[in-house]
């Protein structure tokens, strides 16, 4: 639910307001820093391709594609690496949160805002939408791109950042940022059962029944507020604060919500994993569109190179 409230409405709104063709990939060689397994891997991007396609990311007016499936990146990657100062990279969010780790930080953990770079430029993007957290990375490719330029001439696309003053945070069941690293997650596309079972789960504090409650500090009322009409968040704010309303009633009238809220994009979501093959051509008609361009930008830098 995190990254459906956070990313995919957001993106998907933000393309259907405008003419600018958008470019949105599923980062799966991102992946490979803490991601291993190769079943793992292919069923979580046919899961993610499935919920991109189930909110109706219009893939005939933009590209959306797999990551891994544009090889070109890697070398692109490589040529932006050696423009790249080390001092950067050891000061990149990404790698000093694990710094105090160094054990568990590999290469590409290292080198993951290069990647993120050339998953920018070799488009020849204009404009990166970037919640706050993220903009340092945005403003590295800047610094890159800029020192490429400075030394080989203009060569690349030196993006603006586009920031989201008013990007969502969706608390977990634990009321901590919802996220699969922290195992807070609510999954919207699981059966009915286990669904009402994690919403279940959603941690309160211990008052009873008929006590009133403070809705601001409940994970069950922040999360419903999000997807709630005013007057059903209006609603759920009486019932906490005059009493005689239990969690439990919360957790089931969040539930009913989240099946209702959803139900058409489950249903959509349940029809494309139950035929991957149609996941795969929207993915490769996306591949191939940004193939082309990726083999330009590519072949202009190296040709600026002498390769």
């Amino acid at each position: 639910m995190g990254n459906i409230l956070g990313a995919i409405r957001p993106a998907i709104q933000m393309s259907e307001e405008t003419t600018i063709e958008a470019f949105l990939f599923i980062a799966d060689l991102h992946s490979l820093t803490a991601i291993k397994d190769a079943e793992v891997r292919r069923e979580f991007v046919r899961s993610v391709a499935a919920a991109w396609l189930a909110f109706g990311l219009d893939t005939e007016k933009h590209t959306f594609y797999r990551q891994s499936d544009i090889r070109e990146v890697m070398e692109f990657t490589w040529y932006l690496s050696c423009f790249t100062p080390f001092p950067m990279l050891a000061n990149a969010h990404s790698f000093k949160d694990k710094s105090d780790r160094l054990a568990d930080v590999n290469a590409g953990l290292f080198t993951y805002p290069v990647l993120m770079a050339s998953d920018i430029m070799m488009y020849d993007a204009e404009m990166v939408p970037v919640g706050k957290d993220q903009l340092q990375h945005l403003e590295m490719t800047r610094d890159i791109g800029t020192k490429v330029n400075h030394i080989l001439g203009e060569t690349l696309v030196i993006p603006e950042p586009k920031v989201r003053e008013n990007t969502m945070l969706v608390p977990g069941i634990d009321g901590q940022k919802m996220s699969k690293s922290y195992g807070n997650y609510i999954d919207i596309f699981i059966e009915d059962k286990p669904l009402r079972k994690r919403v279940m789960k959603i941690v309160t504090d211990s008052k009873g029944v008929d006590d009133p409650k403070d809705p601001d500090t409940c994970n069950v009322f922040n999360i419903y507020k999000l997807l709630a009409s005013p007057e059903g968040e209006a609603e759920m704010r009486e019932n906490y604060e005059k009493g005689g309303y239990g969690y439990g009633h919360a957790k089931q009238a969040l539930y009913e919500l989240i099946v209702s809220e959803f139900g058409e994009e489950r249903e959509k979501y349940r029809k494309l994993m139950e035929n991957p093959q149609q996941i795969e051509d929207e993915l490769q008609k996306g591949a191939e569109k940004a193939r082309a361009i990726a083999r330009e930008t590519t072949g202009r830098l190296r040709e600026k190179l002498g390769y």
